[in-house]
């Protein structure tokens, strides 16, 4: 073989060499980015929802406002029998799948939720956001938990949500937990003593509290998709500030080509302050988060449990974990 040819074999090796090297520098690349909501059709199970509430000085709850107790569990959600239910409980097969809403509530007492899907743009190349309103059913499949809860109380109350509440991972800790949201609407109330039926056809929205339970707490990845996907810098993995979230308040088509950290008024909102609650998961034992009044007589209150898509730690190292929601009301602000 003659030195030109030696050479040029040389050359065609190295540049191979480098072509490899470039490739597996992409991999790495790739594999270590992160993305705001999910890609790929990653989800995220509900594992399990517990309510509870103390039942001190008669204050009672009940899933179908016939039936009173201090304490509802999943089935209680599920089967809930009367008429107009509207229970939505992702389970088994069903996945929890990201949503976001700025907390509008329609003239059927429901809070408008958007559910967002990562496509990328055809022209530039660049991820965009889409995003479909979710509709409400009744049953055990949809993208968020929701459920109408009764209050029955003798006399007009303010109720408390106490440190026992929490939205936490049960198993191994993904992050996920991080962008919970947990949202309680008060429709309205009847007399005491009237007919189911009549709680039943409340609608409306008296009061909207809306709580983010892990707001201080970020992981790694969440951290690394605020700063490349939103521009934000410098979030603490731990004891962070409450941090306003564009929240989606109308539908998003592919056309409009809106990128993920756009915050065009025509689609995104931030939820009303007046009306929103945040509260790390660790309540000190003394410190109570007062929610509203409930009225003397059958008080409806609708409550939402979703994952929000806007939150900087919805990214897809998140995915696939299982949550346990738990709440837990009381009449007083004092610990007992």
């Amino acid at each position: 073989m003659s030195k030109k040819s030696k050479k040029e074999n040389q050359r065609k090796k190295r540049r191979l060499f480098l072509a490899i090297i470039m490739i597996l520098f992409v991999g790495v690349v790739l594999t270590t980015s992160t993305y705001a909501w999910f890609t790929a059709n990653r989800t995220v199970t509900v594992e399990s929802i517990d309510v509870t509430v103390t039942t001190s000085e008669g204050l009672q709850i009940s899933t179908d406002a016939t039936n009173w107790k201090s304490v509802v569990t999943n089935t209680d959600i599920t089967t809930a029998a009367w008429s107009g239910v509207n229970n939505q409980l992702p389970q088994g097969t069903n996945l929890l799948a990201p949503v976001s809403t700025i907390g509008n509530v329609d003239s059927n007492g429901y809070m408008e939720m958007y559910k967002g899907t990562i496509k990328s743009n055809s022209t530039t190349g660049n991820n965009i956001l889409t995003a479909v309103k979710s509709t409400e059913t009744n049953g055990n499949s949809g993208d968020f938990v929701v459920f109408d809860l009764f209050f029955q109380s003798t006399n007009e109350q303010q109720i408390y949500l106490t440190s026992n509440s929490s939205v936490v991972a049960k198993g191994t800790s993904t992050g996920i937990e991080n962008s919970a949201r947990v949202a309680l609407i008060k429709e309205g109330s009847v007399a005491y003593g009237s007919a189911a039926a009549d709680a039943y056809a409340i609608k409306g929205n008296v009061a909207k509290f809306i709580w983010e339970p892990n707001y201080d707490l970020h992981t790694a990845a969440a951290i690394a998709n605020a700063a490349n996907n939103y521009g934000v810098t410098g979030l603490p993995a731990t004891g962070d500030s409450k941090r306003t979230v564009k929240g989606v308040k109308a539908p998003i088509p592919e056309s409009a080509a809106i990128p993920l950290n756009s915050t065009s008024s025509t689609y995104f909102g931030d939820v009303d302050p007046a009306t929103t609650g945040s509260v790390s998961s660790g309540i000190p034992t003394n410190a109570y988060l007062s929610i509203f009044k409930v009225d003397a007589g059958i008080t409806k209150v609708r409550i939402y449990m979703w994952i929000e898509g806007q939150d900087y730690d919805c990214e897809d190292h998140a995915s696939g974990g299982s949550l346990t929601y738990s709440l837990q009301f009381s009449i007083d602000d004092k610990a007992s």
